[in-house]
This record gives C-alpha cells, structure tokens and sequence, in this order.
C-alpha cells in the first residue's frame, strides 16, 4: 500500500514539474513575443499589421524537435530519393507536364528554365501541391525566433512577412505552410517571396496558394535570377582509383572546390560513355553519405539548386527527379 502511494505521489510530482516546465517556457515566449511586436514596429511595420498578425500566435514546440530532425539530414541518400521519386510520381508528374504543357512551354522560354526541373521541385516540395502545409506560419516563425538555434535567420523571416503584409504582397488569412514558415507550392520563404514571387498572370496579387501561374513563374524566375545555367545538374561517377577525400564535398555548407570535367577524369573518375558534355565544364565530386558513399559529379546548376534547400540530398534527388521528366 505504502509502495502504491509513493509510485501514485511520483507520477503526480512527475506532471506536475511538466506543466510547470510547459508554463515556464508558454511565459517566457509570453514575454518575447511582447519584446518583439515593439522590435516589429521599430523596423517599420504598422502597428494595426503587429496586432492583427500575432493575434492568434502560439509557442509550437513540435516545430522545435522538427528542426532538431530534419529528414535531408539523417536519412540515407537513397531512402530519402526512394521517398519522394517512384514510379508512380513519375507517371503522374509527365501527365501534369502533357495537360499543363503550354502554359509550362512559355515559362520556359521566357525564364530559360526547363520545365522539368520545375516540376520536380514541385512534386518534391509539396507532391504538386497536395501537402502545402497547414501550419500557421506567424506562429511557426515566431516559435523559430524565439528558439535560440537559428533565431536571428528565422526573426528576419519574420520582419520580412510582416513587411509583406504591410504592403498587401500577401493576406494574413493565406498564410499557411510548412513548419519552417516556408509557403505555397514551391514552399517559399518570407525573403524569397520578397525578392522574386511574380504576379504572372496580373491579377493584382501575387498567390503562390492557389495560382499555377505566379507559383511556377515565381520558381522560374528565382532559378533563373540566382544564374541558372544551360547545362544538366549532375550525375552519379565510379572511381577507378581513389581519390584524396579533400577533394570531395559531404557537406551542404561547405563545398569543395570546383575542376574541369577533363581534369577529375585524369585523377580517376569514369563518366558513362553517352554522357555528353564539354569536358572544360567545371564540377565538383559530392559524396552525399560519408567516406562510403556513392559518388555524383555536380554542376552549377545542383548549386543553385541548394540554395533552394541547402541539403545535398535534396538537390540531388531534385536531379535524379528532373532526369526521369526529361522527355516529357
């Protein structure tokens, strides 16, 4: 009897400590969020914008274990490609190229980027829009600012949002997306949305929701402004002999240099032999897994692809993605 009570008493302290731990961090973030609409004003945003944004704005801690495990970081290369390209995405992804394939042809000509790649960022980020996210991005925002881990990125974000709001680009009641803030079909961010959402279709508002047209122009035109260039991503290389580990990249953040195509193949790496490309291309050798890794041979393009979501895997997958799309 003694025992039960003890093990009673030591569940009870137990929720009690979590709800005092839950209250304490709901009260500190309480305390941010007030510091921060005075800072939102400071930085020139409207008062009436600062009070009708945060009036709902809640601390979401499942966003902060979702930063912690993002899965372009801890899955393996090819589990994470096999996730999100297979056959059936593939079939589905040429149907919606075929049935959109004039609107998808002026695109681009007029921004010089192929269609394919568009379609793959599409059907990766959001499966053609299906899953855009239901998050409340001020309060996704908000919880990011308030974290320490990448407060000062997340909280320009955020003053760029509301900036955003203030000048009527974007409308309070649409804003829904990802954990990250991140919005509509291409998954745009606040600063993206700033520098290169386009209203395409001239309707007076740039809807990245619900609009093919400003959301794939918009994807267009950020590729095409951060120096997209003619040739192909990349592709994955066998090694005839090996190769010092300085020269390879295994990490987003930190790219090794670039050589010509004709000089890593003199130091052993083997291109398929229909791979065609001028051999003065400059690329670098990504090794996506480690030391025990596959290896892929990259181009500007895959860079640029990273800055659209700074994950070797992911640009790579866009790659693989975009290849299958090619002739459709």
């Amino acid at each position: 009897m003694i025992i039960l009570i003890m093990h009673q008493l030591y569940l009870i302290l137990s929720l009690l400590l979590i709800f005092s731990s839950i209250s304490k961090s709901d009260e500190k973030f309480s305390t941010w969020l007030e510091n921060y609409k005075k800072y939102a004003i400071n930085q020139g945003v409207s008062k009436k914008t600062v009070n009708e944004a945060f009036k709902n704005t809640k601390l979401l801690k499942r966003i902060i274990t979702y930063d912690r495990n993002q899965p372009e970081f801890i899955e393996k290369t090819d589990v994470y490609v096999a996730k999100r390209v297979n056959k059936q995405k593939v079939i589905y992804a040429k149907k919606l190229i075929n049935n959109n394939k004039k609107f998808l042809d002026k695109v681009e000509k007029k921004y010089k980027i192929p269609k394919n790649y568009l379609v793959a960022l599409w059907g990766v980020e959001t499966v053609f829009g299906k899953h855009k996210g239901k998050v409340d991005i001020i309060s996704a925002l908000a919880t990011l600012s308030f974290d320490k881990r990448r407060s000062k990125y997340f909280s320009n974000e955020l003053i760029i949002l509301l900036k955003l709001i203030d000048r009527q680009v974007v409308n309070i009641s649409d804003l829904k997306g990802s954990w990250a803030g991140a919005h509509g079909n291409f998954q745009f961010m606040p600063s993206t949305i700033k520098n290169y959402a386009i209203d395409y279709n001239r309707d007076g508002k740039i809807d990245l929701y619900t609009s093919l047209e400003d959301s794939f122009a918009s994807a267009a035109n950020y590729l095409k402004k951060i120096g997209w260039d003619k040739n192909p991503w990349g592709l994955k290389v066998k090694l005839k002999k090996e190769i010092n580990k300085k020269h390879f990249t295994f990490d987003a953040r930190k790219l090794s240099d670039s050589k010509k195509i004709k000089d890593w193949i003199k130091m052993g790496v083997v291109l398929p032999d229909s791979y065609k490309i001028n051999l003065s291309t400059k690329a670098k050798l990504v090794k996506p897994d480690g030391e025990i890794s596959d290896v892929y041979m990259v181009f500007n393009n895959y860079e640029k692809i990273l800055n659209w979501n700074r994950s070797l895997r992911f640009a790579i997958t866009i790659g693989i993605f975009s290849d299958y799309l090619k002739d459709a």
